[in-house]
């Protein structure tokens, strides 16, 4: 049996804070504003996880609120989703994301972005699509004050 399911997330971004995005630190002037690292490639990861087994999305497992969560590596949060993931029974087949953003421009951190997700999620990297596109200027993302990222998950019944 297959799953799919859906996961977006956004950040603002702000001076004085560190770029994580795919569990990988990006160089860049501003970075994104949250209570974990803020890593909104893998929060949307976390949430398709999630979306397709209907087990509630990232703030149900890791609230906000609680400061057992404050300035958290993302990592640790994807790998906590994907146990819970495992736990139902299944495993990932691929995830398909998007990064929104005008700069910094991504594509020298891809390889190490897949290699991070892949590792933690037990599949190829070849199993791991990451794209990134601007807003040609537009809206929030286009004024560089945030960015978005989507992620699509196929998961398959684990054949253990």
């Amino acid at each position: 049996m297959f799953r799919i399911g859906s996961g977006i997330d956004f950040h603002q971004l702000v001076e004085g804070r560190e770029f994580w995005l795919g569990g990988v630190l990006i160089p860049h002037t501003k970075g994104a504003l949250g209570h974990s690292d803020a890593d909104v490639l893998l929060h949307a990861i976390c949430d398709a996880l999630l979306g397709a087994l209907c087990l509630g999305d990232i703030g149900v497992h890791f609230p906000d609120t609680s400061s057992e969560f404050k300035n958290i590596d993302s990592k640790i949060l994807l790998k906590r989703t994907y146990d819970l993931i495992l736990i139902e029974g299944y495993r990932l087949v691929n995830v398909d994301t998007t990064l929104t953003l005008e700069a910094p421009k991504i594509k020298p951190y891809v390889g190490d972005m897949q290699k991070v997700i892949a590792e933690i999620l037990q599949v190829t990297e070849k199993d791991v699509s990451i794209k990134a596109t601007t807003t040609e200027k537009m809206g929030f993302v286009g004024r560089e004050e945030g960015v978005v990222a989507y992620a699509t998950a196929l998961l398959r019944k684990a054949d253990f």
